[in-house]
């Protein structure tokens, strides 16, 4: 991956990890429509850096992402995807 990308990427998951009040504040309004507001919000925030991963290597790398590109964005986010988790539940615990 194009370390261009790979800075985005990580400067991306932190923004999801800095602000996932904003994704809560999103479940806990539309909770009646939501079965699992934990699994929601954080499909919200992968969906986030999945969008930032392929907006970001078009517009740098004016092209789509490689297979292996896209293998290593997987990998990145999964080695994040604790950390995710546990901002999103810290705000899915706090009262309104």
């Amino acid at each position: 991956m194009d370390n261009r990308i790979r800075d985005i990427m990580s400067a991306k998951i932190d923004d999801v990890i800095n602000n996932s009040n904003e994704i809560v504040t999103i479940t806990k309004r539309l909770k009646e429509l939501i079965e699992d507001e934990e699994q929601t919000a954080l499909g919200i925030a992968f969906g986030r850096i999945y969008n930032a991963f392929h907006y970001q290597t078009r517009r740098v790398l004016k092209r789509d992402a490689t297979e292996e590109e896209f293998k290593e964005f997987v990998e990145i986010l999964s080695k994040r995807a604790d950390k995710i988790k546990s901002a999103l539940q810290k705000h899915i615990n706090e009262k309104i």
